[in-house]
């Protein structure tokens, strides 16, 4: 039980602090996304404790940006782009070695949801004769790219002092 606790209030913290650090843009593209460390604690948490627990908080971090002023257009690109994309991130957890191995895994399981997203919905945006497809991963990976950079700097930074904390 005490083990459980511990998971629960350390998930409501990468919850919290992943809606925190989304407030601290690096760089913000013009039709949304921006270069943020939101994706760190969501990562890190996945690591800790594994494909459904990362996975969760995830999904619940991504219902809370989207209810503190996501854009939406569609409810299906409402879905892909904040919940199932931030719950995408919790599949770092299959990779936990090295490290940078799930940290790539898990951002780019978020790209996949943005870039769907932005195929199906954003599609219009892309210039005259632009595959969709190519513009809406040029697009999201020039903000997720970036994400992954600073998130495997960041948490290589801090990976070592959580592991003395303990599981």
């Amino acid at each position: 039980m005490r083990n459980k606790t511990r998971i629960l209030v350390e998930g409501a913290l990468a919850v919290a602090m992943t809606v925190a650090f989304s407030y601290i843009r690096l760089w913000r593209m013009p039709q949304g996304g921006s270069v943020t460390l939101e994706n760190v604690p969501l990562l890190i948490f996945a690591l800790r404790h594994g494909l459904k627990y990362g996975v969760g908080a995830g999904f619940v971090a991504g219902i809370i940006q989207l209810t503190l002023g996501g854009y939406v257009v569609h409810p299906v690109q409402a879905l892909l782009d904040y919940p199932l994309a931030f719950a995408a991130l919790g599949l770092a957890a299959f990779v936990r070695k090295p490290l940078w191995g799930g940290l790539t895994l898990g951002t780019i399981s978020r790209l996949f949801c943005h870039v769907l997203s932005g195929v199906i919905f954003f599609g219009s945006y892309a210039p005259e004769g632009t595959n969709v497809w190519l513009y809406s991963i040029i697009y999201n990976g020039s903000y997720m790219v970036p994400n992954l950079i600073l998130g495997i700097f960041v948490t290589y930074l801090v990976w070592g002092r959580l592991s003395r904390i303990g599981q």
